[in-house]
């Protein structure tokens, strides 16, 4: 089949007025090259699309059902104009992110102003843990992925967003009493994210390079589930401050000044080096690029400690 867009839409003109001359004048084209397209398009066929009984000429049935293939080829290809003309002009799209879950405290103030800028772009994140966030991206399955530390063994594109600040804290209490006697903190139990967890890598590199020896471990899967039982009083951790300013705020969970804390890392949003970034994906580089400053002085900015 070697048939061209031209001429189905010649095709589809020739049916519409039952006339090769009236097509012509439709399409602004001489009736010769109507007669020759048509007669082109015929050689892709077996079977005859039209014919001429007494100087006029009929669509055949099989003419009829091709005809309404072309019109829905014709649709087809005005909705994939369509899309083309919503890229070229960054309204439309899909922007995939993946994740670690601390990230969720973060993320959503760097898509806002994007989003409601255009709100026609589809927004897929998968908050998740960050083995399942660096597989997604060597899988080239996202655009980006929201990492506090970087990937090992894969080359990526990174955009710095903001500083990650890791504080040992644990609820009011279990603070106060550490405060009145140092020695009580190798007693209390340590709660963990788990393994493969960027919070658990530092927190691990932590402990063993200032020589904490720990009660107790304790391992959980979610730092909202860590933030629950440092509230509760089972033990103290390490934890990103985004993820507790709140409880910080009202006083339930306090900072327990520790020598070599805080820790601080960067938020990176980060992508494949090969990876050919969607129109929407650049350009959301670019706003970020542009108003990621703003955006950390309004909800990011570290208090006085």
């Amino acid at each position: 089949m070697n048939y061209t867009i031209s001429q189905l839409k010649i095709f589809l003109k020739v049916v519409e007025f039952g006339s090769i001359t009236k097509a012509a004048d439709e399409l602004h084209l001489t009736q010769p090259a109507v007669s020759i397209q048509l007669k082109n398009f015929q050689k892709d066929f077996k079977y005859s699309l039209t014919e001429v009984i007494n100087k006029k000429l009929y669509v055949t049935d099989f003419g009829k059902e091709i005809a309404s293939a072309c019109e829905n080829i014709l649709n087809e290809l005005e909705i994939i104009n369509y899309k083309s003309l919503g890229y070229d002009n960054n309204y439309t799209g899909k922007l995939k992110i993946a994740i670690v879950s601390t990230g969720k405290y973060i993320m959503p103030y760097y898509l806002a102003g994007f989003l409601n800028k255009y709100p026609d772009v589809d927004l897929l994140m998968d908050v998740t843990n960050k083995s399942k966030v660096i597989s997604s991206l060597e899988k080239n399955e996202i655009d980006f992925a929201l990492v506090s530390i970087l990937p090992d063994n894969i080359n990526v594109n990174e955009l710095e967003l903001t500083e990650n600040h890791l504080f040992l804290v644990g609820n009011k209490e279990i603070s106060e009493n550490i405060s009145k006697d140092k020695k009580t903190l190798n007693n209390k139990p340590f709660i963990y994210r788990e393994a493969g967890s960027g919070t658990r890598q530092m927190m691990e590199r932590f402990i063993t390079k200032n020589k904490f020896h720990t009660k107790k471990k304790i391992e959980l899967t979610s730092n909202e589930a860590v933030k629950q039982a440092v509230l509760a009083g089972i033990g103290i951790s390490i934890m990103p401050y985004i993820g507790i300013k709140s409880e910080i705020a009202a006083g339930k969970i306090k900072i327990i000044e520790t020598k070599g804390l805080p820790i601080t890392t960067k938020w990176r949003l980060v992508w494949l080096k090969e990876k050919k970034l969607s129109p929407i994906a650049q350009h959301y580089i670019e706003f970020l690029k542009q108003e990621k400053s703003s955006i950390n002085d309004l909800s990011f900015s570290m208090p006085k400690m």
